[in-house]
């Protein structure tokens, strides 16, 4: 599995992540909402760097244009609730991509122990084509492994591609053990070097889904 850590190169995503990070200005859910958008944004834009292009001839007012122009079948898949800004943001930079939708979260069983079960999975056939998973925080790697087995019973992807803003160290080596390593590209702004017992992400930044829609129940 490939790494790639926008977040070593100075660019506006560190200002959005540090807003995101901030524990008083990530209270306005309005902003870190925007910022999550944001963000999804600016992968889209570097995710498409690595896309196929063929070139194709676009008929101006005054005559042709020769372009280059993306022609990967796109899905762009989240895990609910947190990662719903997100995949906006992705979405908003490819018009014609797909969409898929996945209800997972920690199921707890004896003291710090958990599994993660999902409830609900929405999908389009992957078979043929370039797959954008999006999860604000990737802190042991469970969610997005589990959930990625289950999107491949719809079909396999050509490439993978994980976005995911806040990652653990943790977590990425243990993606490395668990994904195939030639089909996925994993894509982060922080990678932070702990995790709590309840495997939190330290400094990371909170409960992006609390931060972005209120405290659950």
């Amino acid at each position: 599995m490939k790494v790639i850590n926008l977040g070593e190169s100075n660019s506006i995503l560190n200002a959005y992540i540090a807003q995101m990070r901030d524990k008083s200005i990530q209270k306005d859910r309005l902003l870190f909402r925007t910022n999550l958008r944001r963000v999804g944004q600016i992968f889209a834009y570097e995710v498409s760097k690595v896309l196929d292009y063929t070139p194709k001839d676009v008929i101006t007012p005054l005559g042709v244009a020769n372009v280059q122009t993306p022609d990967n079948p796109l899905v762009v898949a989240t895990i609910l609730r947190a990662g719903l800004p997100l995949h906006e943001g992705i979405l908003s930079y490819f018009d014609n991509a797909e969409s898929a939708f996945i209800a997972a979260y920690r199921k707890y069983d004896k003291g710090d122990d958990f599994h993660i079960n999902i409830e609900y999975c929405t999908s389009p056939r992957l078979d043929g084509k370039t797959l954008i998973l999006a999860d604000t925080m990737l802190a042991t790697g469970a969610s997005i492994e589990v959930t990625f087995n289950r999107l491949a019973e719809d079909g396999e992807p050509v490439h993978t591609h994980l976005v995911c803003p806040i990652a653990s160290v943790f977590a990425v080596e243990y993606l490395q053990k668990h994904l195939p390593k030639d089909k996925v590209t994993l894509w982060t702004a922080a990678l932070d070097e702990e995790l709590t017992s309840h495997s939190y992400i330290v400094p990371g930044l909170g409960d992006a889904g609390d931060l972005a829609y209120g405290e659950k129940l």
